[in-house]
């Protein structure tokens, strides 16, 4: 971890971890090297395992409240970009007939969190 190679810090925890589940320290380190790579989910998961072993871990307390926004705003930003890249593959499709995805209106659904979509000319 000291060295930022998180990829072989979450390798060698995780061994770590298969060989005794309870080992703490692991955990703890895994998920550290999770949010440092972004890795949010993981992170929280290994976090909240933390809890578990030990319930009054601070820091451990401290992530679960923090890493839940992270979390929804990384998958808000996902969703925007796969929403682009499927716009401009449906600009690609729809050229030749000379429409664009600016002939279609999409509306979210509030309750199903679904899309509408509506053409317009």
């Amino acid at each position: 971890m000291k060295l930022e190679n998180y990829k072989r810090a979450i390798k060698d925890c995780s061994k770590a971890i298969e060989l005794d589940d309870k080992y703490l320290k692991a955990y703890f380190r895994r998920a550290q090297s999770y949010e440092a790579t972004e890795k949010y989910d993981e992170c929280l998961a290994d976090f909240k395992k933390i809890l578990e072993l030990d319930p009054a871990h601070k820091e451990a307390q401290a992530a679960v409240i923090r890493l839940p926004p992270l979390i929804e705003e990384k998958n808000e930003k996902l969703k925007k970009e796969m929403l682009g890249k499927l716009k401009d593959l449906g600009n690609m499709i729809l050229k030749p007939f000379g429409l664009s995805t600016d002939n279609f209106q999409m509306e979210q659904d509030p309750e199903s969190k679904g899309y509408k979509i509506n053409f317009k000319q």
